[in-house]
């Protein structure tokens, strides 16, 4: 009885304060309506003082001019920035494209950047321009002009040709940039697999070849990309921490993805090609110059030489630092930031070096044997393991089918 009692007062509360906020409201609104009625009195009574024609006339001659100003103070300012970070722009100054299509790219950019810098200055001028000359006055009187053939064909004709050239141009470079390479051409192929938030990146061995890979055979924590160790060509491939290359070699780039949608973004080489789950991806591309010879073109920059670190001022440049770098272009989660790499181009000699260090990923991964749930993984030297297999192949075994294969002479063999 009581709680009832309760709810009635506390609705007819609620009740009250409802009604009194509507109040409140309507009573804004009112007192808003009577201000904005207030102002176009007083904005009337100043214009029969001052005449309104003359008001207007002030108004316009006041914001043409202030249009003519900002217009030039805007140009300069687009010119002059542009002018000044010219050689921390990629494409200006130093950061030239360390690529031989990058070169391609850059042309075609440049000519887009003509032409579309062209209509920007003259659609500028002619906004602010027009609203200067062609601002009210008393007795000057409108000009309407319904339709004007001329200048139908020559706003329609001049940028269809421009299109045309840019199109045809961009479809020439395009189809130049994303050939493959051909069947027994001279090249490296290396492997990038991204996954949050990192890249794997896999390497081949003395046969040049890439082994295959199967989304079935992933273990995580042992054979994280899923490769098969059955085939021959995966015995010698090696999963590296950094990026090296040669210069002058002919990179093709095997692209993919672990779990969401990642980007292959090299800046310095103009290559970009999404990483995208279960659709392979690739990007052809031959690097120019080494890191160390692209540092010695940012030495002879002033913008180059100042300390990379403020607070030390005798510490390494700017130019002893600089790295490429791959990078994802996707946002693929929040620690996208961290799938940034250092890339480094060296010389072919220094990179065969470099390439006969690395061991391969079945030394590093798969040398001791490991029982992962039902099976056991033979690795390592496998001369006293009774297992199935080619002459460069590894089994996975079912445990409970050990018994079964004792007594069978080892084929497999690793070095």
């Amino acid at each position: 009885m009581l709680f009832g009692l309760e709810c009635i007062e506390n609705s007819k509360f609620a009740k009250k304060i409802y009604k009194m906020v509507t109040l409140i409201v309507l009573a804004s609104v009112v007192l808003l309506i009577v201000v904005s009625v207030q102002i176009g009195r007083i904005s009337e009574l100043t214009a029969s003082i001052r005449g309104e024609e003359a008001a207007e006339h002030d108004s316009n001659r006041f914001n043409g001019s202030f249009g003519m100003f900002f217009l030039v103070g805007f140009l300069v300012f687009c010119v002059g920035t542009a002018y000044y970070y010219k050689n921390y722009m990629l494409g200006y100054g130093p950061l030239h494209h360390a690529s031989i299509h990058g070169d391609k790219i850059q042309t075609l950019f440049n000519w887009t950047l003509f032409f579309t810098g062209i209509v920007f200055f003259l659609t500028q001028i002619a906004l602010f321009y027009y609203a200067y000359k062609y601002q009210a006055k008393k007795g000057r009187k409108v000009l309407f002009i319904p339709h004007d053939n001329r200048l139908e064909v020559i706003w329609t004709v001049i940028p269809a040709v421009v299109m045309c050239f840019l199109v045809v141009g961009g479809l020439w470079v395009w189809n130049d940039v994303m050939a493959d390479v051909k069947e027994g051409e001279d090249h490296l192929e290396i492997e990038a697999t991204g996954y949050q938030f990192a890249w794997a990146i896999r390497y081949p061995g003395a046969d040049n070849a890439l082994g295959t890979k199967y989304f079935r055979n992933i273990v995580p924590g042992v054979n994280d990309l899923g490769i098969d160790l059955n085939d021959p060509k995966s015995m010698d491939d090696a999963l590296v921490d950094e990026i090296v290359l040669p210069k002058g070699k002919k990179i093709r780039v095997r692209i993919t993805s672990r779990d969401v949608l990642h980007n292959f973004y090299l800046p310095h080489f103009s290559v970009k090609m999404d990483a995208i789950p279960g659709l392979p991806t690739y990007f052809v591309f031959t690097p120019t110059m080494t890191t160390e010879e692209y540092r010695m073109e940012l030495k002879k920059y002033p913008e180059y030489t100042i300390p990379a670190d403020p607070a030390e001022p005798n510490g390494p440049k700017k130019w002893e630092v600089f790295n490429y770098e791959l990078a994802c272009a996707e946002l693929c989660g929040r620690s996208h930031f961290s799938m940034r790499k250092i890339v480094k181009i060296v010389s072919p000699e220094e990179y065969q070096k470099w390439a006969d260090s690395q061991k391969t990923y079945f030394e590093q991964n798969i040398k001791d044997k490991v029982k992962l749930g039902t099976y056991t993984w033979y690795k390592g030297d496998l001369t006293d393991a009774k297992v199935e297999g080619d002459k460069t192949g590894v089994k996975n075994i079912p445990v409970e089918d050990k018994q079964s294969v004792k007594g069978i002479e080892a084929k497999a063999t690793v070095k």
